[in-house]
């Protein structure tokens, strides 16, 4: 086995504990294009880029918020730029190119 393969994040049973979280948000941090394509039901859309606009529509930095991008490096960045900003329940859940769920379009 591959040791990236031991420390990949499963994006399924993040999307579980998103679902059992009392007002979570699934973040989507995949540009605008990238999320017409294909998203998963529930998640609103910031692109990494234009992530300041976070606060505008997470105001409150104790909501629970569950970040995913297409392989889990942008959402790993995002996580990273919202905990700095003061948000205390940002979890990384990885990449939606292994997800098995239903896709919204």
């Amino acid at each position: 086995m591959q040791l990236k393969n031991l420390f990949q994040i499963d994006i399924d049973a993040g999307v579980e504990v998103y679902k059992m979280a009392k007002n979570g948000i699934l973040l989507d941090v995949r540009t605008a294009q990238e999320y017409a394509q294909g998203h998963i039901p529930e998640s609103i859309n910031i692109d990494l880029a234009s992530l300041n606009q976070v606060l505008e529509k997470i105001p409150d930095k104790k909501t629970p918020v569950f970040v995913y991008c297409r392989s889990g490096a942008r959402s790993s960045r995002a996580v990273r730029q919202m905990k700095k900003a003061g948000y205390l329940d940002v979890t990384n859940i990885g990449g939606i190119e292994n997800y098995h769920g239903k896709l919204e379009k």
